[in-house]
């Protein structure tokens, strides 16, 4: 009922055929499916080892050739989606990650997984690109941080609701029955938005007399450091979130001798008091402007209290407070996040800034989890909560330089952001 009164609240876009309040819906549906299937595979990881014979390291590989490929395909398919609009190219994504679940439970085999994967993450690569360019287009600028955050919240649901759904759907049935069950959802979900498809409308739309820019003038704005910084930016935000999602539970064991039961109570509370962050953050957005010392300002609060948690002999109430308040930060700096990035591009150049600068975050999914797992092998656990606050100060350095103005292509010149 929240979520629903915050996209009620959403005024009309530039036209009053198409209402801002459906498009952020039909996008949040989009989002919400695509962090839906990253987290279907891993509560298979016990059945999927004994099934297929292999051991959690060649698992390990087929979440990594996800990871892998999407970050390789983003920044590309940002081009795309400036090219041919975002549209198409969203819906083809949907379509294509639903049916690749679906055929890992047709013909179950740690080969068709692996492939399969690598396809899902092909099609995962088409949601920030064209999720982004969508909502710029479609939505007024004075409620553009509280868009960003309801879309960015279905994405946090998602992930909060893959593991108990596929949980369930193995009692009442099987592992690949649930594999087909999920990605049926999804064309489900696919038909719903095309069949709404006329709503969605992106720069290439809008103005389709207006020629895009050159893929020169498209990668000379990519390299520039305002950009570059951004992607750095991203990659901050979620070796943060590595760090503290996959070892966390490990971490406060081995530090503050809490049970593992303890330990990931305080990490559910953790991950819960993000999305509600997020969207407290849409809402403060829509009401500051210079986001680039809001969102450096929570990551110093960020890096105190991994400082604290790394250093000091706290007790259980205390390390669930503390926790609960960084699950907040991390969130609330979400939709600044994007309102700074969106900063840096014109009108028609929005999906590939936001395809490049989102692959921060898969390398960040490639790089983390061995980087803390080497961190809590050879060093003291402490290490890994000093590493996270350290790159939280690091990363305000990104956000002063992100916060810039945006680089103005010679294309872009007569280019204006719609509301």
């Amino acid at each position: 009922m929240k979520m629903r009164n915050l996209v009620s609240s959403l005024p009309d876009a530039s036209s009053s055929k198409h209402p801002a309040f459906k498009v952020v819906g039909l996008i949040s549906m989009g989002h919400f499916v695509s962090h839906f299937y990253m987290l279907l595979i891993p509560p298979l990881f016990p059945l999927l080892r004994t099934e297929f014979g292999v051991g959690y390291t060649q698992l390990g590989l087929a979440i990594a050739a996800f990871s892998l490929v999407t970050g390789l395909t983003q920044a590309p398919i940002g081009f795309l989606v400036d090219r041919i609009g975002a549209r198409k190219i969203l819906l083809a994504g949907l379509a294509l990650e639903s049916l690749a679940f679906i055929l890992i439970g047709l013909w179950p085999s740690y080969a068709m997984l692996v492939a399969m994967m690598a396809l899902a993450g092909l099609a995962n690569a088409v949601y920030h690109p064209a999720d982004y360019a969508i909502l710029n287009a479609t939505v007024g600028g004075q409620r553009m941080g509280k868009a960003f955050s309801i879309h960015t919240a279905s994405g946090m649901l998602g992930n909060a609701v893959a593991p108990g759904t596929m949980v369930l759907l193995i009692y009442l049935a099987d592992w690949q029955s649930a594999l087909i069950i999920c990605g049926l959802f999804g064309l489900a979900v696919t038909l719903f938005i095309a069949v709404n498809a006329s709503l969605l409308r992106d720069a290439t739309l809008n103005d389709p007399e207006t020629a895009p820019p050159s893929a020169q003038d498209g990668l000379k704005l990519l390299f520039s450091l305002p950009v570059l910084l951004g992607a750095l930016f991203f990659l901050g935000i979620a070796i943060v979130g590595y760090g503290v999602s996959t070892f966390g539970i490990s971490t406060l064991t081995l530090i503050h001798n809490i049970s593992i039961a303890d330990a990931a109570t305080i990490l559910s509370a953790y991950l819960f008091a993000s999305p509600v962050g997020v969207l407290c953050g849409g809402w403060i957005a829509d009401r500051i402007h210079n986001h680039h010392i809001f969102a450096a300002s929570c990551f110093v609060l960020l890096s105190i209290i991994f400082f604290f948690l790394a250093g000091l002999n706290l007790r259980l109430v205390t390390i669930t407070a503390l926790l609960i308040c960084a699950g907040f930060f991390s969130g609330v700096i979400s939709p600044s996040r994007d309102m700074l990035i969106r900063s840096l591009a014109p009108p028609t150049e929005m999906g590939k800034v936001f395809g490049f600068v989102s692959t921060g975050f898969n390398i960040a999914g490639v790089v983390a989890p061995p980087l803390f797992g080497y961190i809590l092998d050879h060093h003291s656990p402490h290490s890994v909560f000093w590493c996270v606050g350290v790159v939280s100060l690091l990363t305000v350095l990104t956000v002063f330089t992100t916060g810039q103005k945006r680089p103005q292509p010679e294309t872009s010149k007569n280019q204006t952001t719609t509301g």
